[in-house]
Parts: structure tokens; sequence; C-alpha cells
């Protein structure tokens, strides 16, 4: 049963996941790349059909964590699953469990959807986070790279044609 510091996003909660996106982006160091906004946010989460979801963590009925993610799909298995784009819990509330109950509510999610994965990706130099993850079980997907297409690269090849 999901921890109950860990609930679905709500609308009053965009500007403190804003300010948790913009700390994970300082900690993996790419800050200057973090330009979300809260209109933004709040668009792509509460939308008549959303492409993203959340969650987030509260102490003191104060968001200190969050987990934003969306559906992907597998052709192997003929099924969705879940991508975590980001898991943030700020410093001082790390170690009380909240990032392994923000895990733990998207892995329900899964499991109560039929869905086969959830997936997400780790830079190579954050071991905390890589011993937390193969702590509750997850398995790197070491012969995979990922590529991605930004600004000048992906303008060019969208208006090739």
């Amino acid at each position: 049963m999901t921890d109950p510091r860990v609930r679905r996003v709500r609308p009053e909660d965009v500007p403190a996941i804003v300010g948790l996106v913009e700390e994970l982006a300082e900690y993996e160091r790419l800050r200057h790349e973090c330009h979300l906004t809260a209109e933004q946010l709040h668009d792509v989460l509460f939308r008549p059909n959303p492409a993203l979801f959340g969650h987030v963590a509260e102490v003191d009925g104060r968001v200190v964590g969050t987990a934003l993610w969306f559906l992907n799909f597998s052709t192997w298995r003929g099924t969705h699953g879940i991508y975590l784009e980001d898991l943030y819990v700020q410093p001082a509330h790390r170690g009380g469990g909240l990032g392994r109950a923000l895990l733990q509510a998207l892995a329900e999610e899964c499991v109560r959807q039929g869905y086969a994965r959830l997936e997400w990706s780790v830079l190579d130099w954050n071991t905390p986070s890589i011993g937390f993850y193969k702590s509750l079980g997850a398995l790197p997907m070491d012969e995979w790279t990922v590529f991605r297409l930004t600004d000048d690269a992906l303008t060019r090849l969208g208006q090739d044609g």
C-alpha cells in the first residue's frame, strides 16, 4: 500500500514541483538547460488528455519530492509501461523512504493498469541513486545507449523533406 505521504499531483502543487525540477537540474549540473515554467507544467499535467502525470511526496503539508512520468509502449510486450522522467526528493528529506514510496506508487500504477515496465534513466556518475535503484531490484540496461535530438539538430532534421 502506498505511503500516505505520497499522492497524485494537484494544480496547487505546480509551483513547488517546478522548484523541485530546478533543484534536480542543479544537482545534475544541468540547471542552464532547465527552462520549465509553471504554466507549461500546469498545461501538460491538467489538460483534458494529459501526456504527463505526477505524484508528490509531502512532509508536514509541504511538497518535498516528486515523480513525473508518462506512458511508453513496449512492442515486444504489447502493452504500455511508465517512463519516469524525474524523481527527486529534497536532500533534507532523503533517507526517510520517500523516494521508495514514490517509486512504489508508480509500480502500483503499473500493476493496477497491467503495464509491463517501469523505466528511467540515471546519470552514470550518480552512484547514490544507482545503488538505491539496485536495492529495489531495478536492473541497469548497460547494453543500451540513449540518443537525443534537440535544438538545431532537431530543427534541421525536422525541416528536411
